[in-house]
């Protein structure tokens, strides 16, 4: 699975994760999306699946500030190509939105969507590029499991639930 990232550098560069991730060869920085690609869409009702890396080869995270992230992806053309999904519920582990639910950053997204994909290793590799990275496997690690282990998108839902009642 190919990790890829549009970055819109809209946020500060020092603290910008995909940029990191792009820097240590972690993610490849793209300027459009092509249409066989997973795009990470927290604003999407269909909830990313280990299903879906049968049908994919690059999963990509869009980079963008979260005060601007519905004018650019719902009103912006970023959604035009590939295939939307959001990921399930999870816990931020980083310093800004620490246990924030869903508040995550690009690296954070990234690492978690290719967790559930099958791409342990490539996920660890990305959240070891960060001081925090650790935190945010501690909050996930179970959760993050529960997701990889489930087996269609109506499971997985239950399993959010289950975890997080509030979120209906």
């Amino acid at each position: 699975m190919r990790a890829q990232v549009l970055m819109y550098k809209q946020d500060d560069p020092a603290k910008c994760t995909a940029a990191k991730l792009v820097k240590f060869g972690l993610a490849e920085s793209v300027r459009f999306i092509r249409p066989n690609t997973l795009i990470l869409d927290p604003f999407c009702k269909i909830v990313l699946s280990t299903h879906d890396r049968m049908l994919f080869q690059s999963v990509c995270a869009v980079d963008c500030s979260w005060e601007r992230a519905i004018d650019t992806l719902l009103k912006g053309k970023v959604l035009k190509n590939g295939v939307p999904r959001r990921l399930p519920a999870l816990l931020a582990g980083n310093p800004t939105n620490y246990s924030k639910l869903s508040k995550l950053t690009t690296a954070e997204a990234l690492a978690a969507s290719l967790f559930i994909l099958g791409c342990r290793h490539m996920s660890e590799k990305i959240l070891d590029k960060f001081k925090w990275g650790h935190t945010f496997s501690e909050l996930n690690s179970e959760i993050l499991s529960d997701y990889a282990n489930a087996v269609n998108t109506t499971e997985i839902i239950e399993i959010e639930k289950g975890y997080f009642p509030h979120l209906t």
